[in-house]
Order: C-alpha cells, then structure tokens, then sequence
C-alpha cells in the first residue's frame, strides 16, 4: 500500500478464497482445458428475460436520475406486496429500503446496531464476508462452531453459551451459506429470545429464501417483528451482476437507514430497480420457480452420487444451490485436495477455509450452479482421481 496510512483493521480481513479458486480455475481454462465451475455461488441461468426487457424499457423511457435512498417507491411497494402474497405477512413498505445488494443492506443492519468494541455472533461455517463486515466496524466476530447434529446454524443453545458481555448482534442465514440448511420457525423464535434477554439484535440473512426444495419458503418475519431481515434480488431471482437488494428494517429505524444510505452509496442503481419490479412479476416468478425445480433436481443428484465417491454429507441441504461435504476420507488438506481437483480434474470447489475455523481442513463446498449433465460429469472426473490415487 503507498502512502504513510493504513488501517489497522485491514491486517483482519482476510482474503476471499473462492475467488482466488475461481482465478486459478480461469487460468487453468486459459489453456484450454474443460473446467466444470461448482466453486462460485452464481446461478448459471441467465437473468430472465422479463427483467432484461423491463430494464431496458426503463432506459428507454425514462431518465437514470438517483432515486431516492431507500429505493424507488413502487419497488417498495412491489416488495411489500410479495411478502403478503407469498407469507402472508403485512411488512409496510415504509420499513423496506431497497439497497447496493445484500451485502449493502448487511453493512447499514451493523452500522445501526453494532459500536467499536462489540461483539457479534456469528455461525461457523458461514458465509465468509460477514465476519469482514464487523470488523470493518471495528468490532469484533465471534465464530460459533456449529456441526451437523446443529445442521450448521447459530441455534438458540450454541448462542446462549456463546454470548458475552461485549455480545451485540446475532448473525443467522436461513438457507446457509455454505451448508445450504434451514432455520425452522421455532429456531428463529429461540434465537431472537436469546437476543432479546441479553439485550441484542438479530440479523437475519434470506438471501436465499426462495431457493428451499423440501418444504415451501419462509421467513422469519412470520413469526418475529423485532428483527433486520437481509434479502437480494441475486440467488433467487437470478440478478446478480445487477446488484440490487433490500432490508426490512424494525419500527422506527428507518430515517436512520435513511441518512446510512444518503450518504454511502445515494442510492441503489435505478435501472436495476426497475428491474427488479419485473423480476416480482407473475411472468418473472414463474420462470424463477421452473429454475428452482432445476435446482432442486440437481441437487438431489449430488446428493445421491456424491457419497459413492467419499464425499460425505452430514447435513441434508434444504435450500440455496450449495452441499457442504466433509472428505476427510480423502485429505486432511481440504486447501491441497481442492487445488489438486483442479488440477487432476478440472472441477474447480471451493475449501472450508473460507468458512470460518470449524475444522474446514476436512470440507469443502460444491455448489450445483451446472446442468446435470455436467454436474455428472464432475462427478465422475473426481471419482476416477480419488480412485486412482488409492492405487
């Protein structure tokens, strides 16, 4: 870094893995070889077509001006509506602010709730920049170790004895990234009452709500008020370059979002926002829940293949696009095993490292964003290799 200045917080924030994985997987393209991607959480689908057309209809017709900070009116509105007509919940669209994508609406939840010196909990594994999120705060994460008789989630238990003074903020996601396991609505409940006793917030990450193929979507709003609820218009509705999201925000802190948002980022992008209103459409999410069946049939062909080649899943995935795999059978190096896949196999995963410190020596993530044919083929790639390395 040039200049005298540098932030001590920066020696905290690690790298993110993946995305050194997928460099080296696009190297390894560059020369020719057949790469199956399974380390990325991106959809392989294209954005659908009705928010495409809606978007450009938009540029079109009216001027990119800023909107306002909490997002475009009728878009709250749209948001507002779908929560009714998919939950049957009455979320106001004054408690919605549209956001840069998730992982903006992330920052304003821990720029409202958290302060220097707190502490927030953090499920382990999890997804990897919400720990860089505190410490951009300069607070500090605390990783709550969580195995697969917890199916990986921040339970009420594992929080309760995790929780210390400093303790601020509760961070769950429901599906989990990386694991892909759910939260039932007794869970949340539990949880948002740890918090509550103790006197903290509860975050809630749904980015991939609408992406569950045991049981129909839900949301913790169902069932708790007082919470922050995180969403994105990425994983399920397939709009992630577009990089549009949005919060539900608890009673009375909206202004205070409000000026967060004035002054971080203006607004979110307007086209994307319009957009975005077509991606809630009748046309839009009926063409998002013919994908998720796709999805969902994907995954269940992992599930069955991927154990026959010592893979092993201790947690039924209910959701999002991600299997959490301990292959412990095959390395003590999920880093090296990872590297070597690519090399040996040309199937790019990604290693538990990036999750947290809950022994990501022995997992890694697959993540079922190919059509089944290729996702097959991965399969029988790695099989082939581990079976050849026993020799």
């Amino acid at each position: 870094m040039t200049g005298s200045a540098r932030a001590h917080r920066l020696a905290n924030i690690a790298p993110f893995e993946v995305m050194e994985v997928l460099d080296a997987a696009r190297r390894l393209e560059a020369t020719g070889v057949d790469v199956i991607h399974l380390e990325v959480g991106e959809p392989d689908f294209l954005t659908p077509a009705p928010v495409l057309r809606a978007a450009q209809a938009a540029i079109d017709a009216h001027p990119m001006f800023y909107t306002s900070a909490l997002g475009m009116p009728e878009l709250r509105e749209a948001i507002s509506s779908w929560y009714a007509s998919t939950f049957a919940v009455d979320i106001p669209a004054e408690r919605i602010a549209v956001t840069a994508g998730s992982s903006a609406a992330l920052l304003l939840a821990l720029a409202a709730v958290i302060n220097p010196g707190d502490a927030a909990l953090i499920s382990d594994p999890g997804y990897p920049c919400n720990r860089n999120f505190v410490r951009l705060f300069d607070a500090e994460p605390i990783l709550v170790p969580s195995g697969p008789e917890d199916r990986y989630q921040l339970t009420s238990r594992l929080a309760r004895a995790a929780w210390t003074p400093a303790t601020r903020v509760a961070i769950a996601a429901s599906p989990s990234n990386p694991t892909g396991t759910t939260m039932t609505q007794d869970e949340w409940v539990a949880l948002a009452d740890v918090c509550r006793t103790n006197g903290g917030t509860l975050i809630a990450d749904e980015i991939y709500q609408g992406l569950v193929y045991d049981h129909p979507p839900q949301t913790v709003l169902s069932v708790i008020d007082d919470v922050w609820v995180v969403n994105s218009f990425s994983k399920y509705f397939q709009m992630t370059g577009w990089r549009v999201g949005w919060m539900v925000i608890p009673d009375g802190a909206a202004r205070e979002i409000e000026k967060l948002a004035q002054n971080i980022y203006i607004s979110p992008t307007t086209p994307s926002q319009y957009g975005a209103l077509a991606a809630l459409s009748p046309e839009g999410i009926a063409i998002l829940e013919e994908r998720r069946e796709e999805l969902g049939a994907r995954r269940d062909v992992l599930l069955e293949a991927l154990p026959q080649i010592g893979f092993a899943v201790r947690a039924r995935p209910e959701g999002a696009f991600y299997i959490y795999c301990d292959v412990s059978e095959h390395t003590d190096d999920s880093f090296a095993f990872a590297r070597w896949l690519l090399e040996e196999t040309g199937v790019a995963v990604t290693p538990g490292r990036d999750f947290g410190v809950a022994a990501p020596e022995q997992h890694i993530r697959i993540a079922y964003t190919q059509p089944i044919d290729r996702l097959r083929e991965a399969v029988a790639r790695i099989g082939d290799a581990v079976g050849r390395a026993r020799l």
